[in-house]
């Protein structure tokens, strides 16, 4: 998928409510046409006797889940903080994230164990049946992918959904190959074969979602930021400071980067407030990081 392995700063203005409503719309688009299709496919795979079938309904059936707390995630995420969440919701799609990645995982075992299974005992395969529920599944994951993947590729909670709905793409695609080698050849193995290589590609996606979201549950610093290089450019762009130390820097979401730190000072300064400005100012501009909180020091650290 796009963007895998690449981290991205945010976007220098927030997300607005446009665009929150924006995802919310494409994953309730996507949810529709997975949840119908996937009952479609289960029925087909029942007839076929198709694992590559079975295995994409009980991935969809695991998508129109994902794809459900996705769409609650953010409703979530969009209600304002209180007194016992300062920071609001936003963190709540990072959970439906981390949940989405683990069940791609789960699902990943679920087909290696099915694809042994019948490597061993290879049953009659319907090619015909499976053929045409594939191709049908295909056209559905192909919308349901698009409309995904136009919308916001640095929310993980959209990246999560996306990541489900190729996994099933992937799965029509194996499906049709499956199906069109048993129509010409009568080979039932292949079935099985496609199955595994499936789940070998879910299984790098699904790690990778969940490695991502972890780190930022644990509070790890941005991927795209650089303390060392952010601290050499505040001590040099601004005269008054000398040293930059305990900083924390951290996000909410890919989207809402956060930074505490304390900025030392040599004299007392004639207008503090306009230090304070000038490093936030380089913090907005060239690091991207919106919300930050400082602590000016002159002489000995207060937490030393």
């Amino acid at each position: 998928m796009a963007h895998d392995g690449h981290h991205h700063r945010p976007h220098q203005t927030h997300h607005n409510a446009g665009v929150a409503s924006s995802n919310i719309s494409r994953v309730q688009i996507a949810l529709v046409l997975t949840g119908t299709f996937m009952l479609v496919e289960f029925v087909g795979g029942i007839i076929s006797s198709s694992l590559a079938l079975l295995a994409d309904a009980g991935h969809m059936l695991t998508d129109t889940m994902a794809l459900s707390l996705a769409a609650f995630a953010f409703r979530v995420s969009a209600r304002p903080a209180d007194s016992r969440r300062s920071f609001g919701y936003h963190r709540f799609q990072i959970i439906a994230a981390f949940v989405n990645g683990l069940s791609l995982l789960v699902i990943v075992v679920w087909i290696l164990f099915e694809a042994v299974q019948r490597m061993i005992d290879p049953p009659a395969v319907i090619g015909r049946t499976m053929l045409i529920i594939a191709c049908g599944g295909l056209v559905v994951n192909v919308i349901s992918f698009l409309v995904l993947h136009s919308g916001d590729q640095d929310n993980l909670n959209i990246r999560g959904a996306a990541l489900h709905v190729l996994g099933d793409l992937l799965g029509s695609v194996a499906a049709i190959i499956a199906a069109i080698v048993i129509l010409q050849t009568g080979w039932m193995p292949i079935d099985p074969i496609l199955s595994v290589l499936v789940a070998f590609l879910l299984l790098r996606s699904g790690w990778h979602l969940v490695k991502r979201s972890v780190h930022i549950l644990l509070e790890g610093v941005p991927d795209w930021l650089d303390l060392k290089d952010l601290q050499k450019k505040i001590v040099s762009a601004v005269p008054e400071v000398t040293e930059v130390h305990h900083v924390h820097a951290w996000g909410l979401t890919p989207q809402h980067p956060m930074l505490t730190m304390h900025v030392v000072l040599e004299d007392q300064p004639e207008d503090p407030t306009a230090v304070v400005r000038r490093v936030k100012e380089i913090l907005r501009t060239e690091f991207a990081i919106p919300h930050s909180t400082i602590e000016l020091e002159i002489g000995d650290c207060a937490d030393s």
